[in-house]
């Protein structure tokens, strides 16, 4: 299973030492353009989520490629 998890700066260095500790886990710290793409990925899966049960109305694309 992979997890991702989001800890304040401060307590940053106590959870990787914790998880480093434990048997098995393997830990892979992301750059911030890493963590930015991610974010704005789930940003995006959560629109579609809201498109697709009608809480949210779809844009067409050629909207979207004037926009652009």
């Amino acid at each position: 299973m992979k997890l991702l998890i989001e800890v304040p700066d401060g307590k940053a260095g106590f959870v990787l030492q914790l998880l480093h500790a434990l048997p098995g886990i393997k830990v892979r710290e992301l750059t911030s353009h890493q963590a930015g793409v991610l974010a704005g990925l789930a940003e995006a899966v959560g629109e579609m989520k809201k498109v697709k049960t009608g809480k949210l109305k779809a844009r067409n694309a050629e909207e979207l490629i004037d926009e652009l």
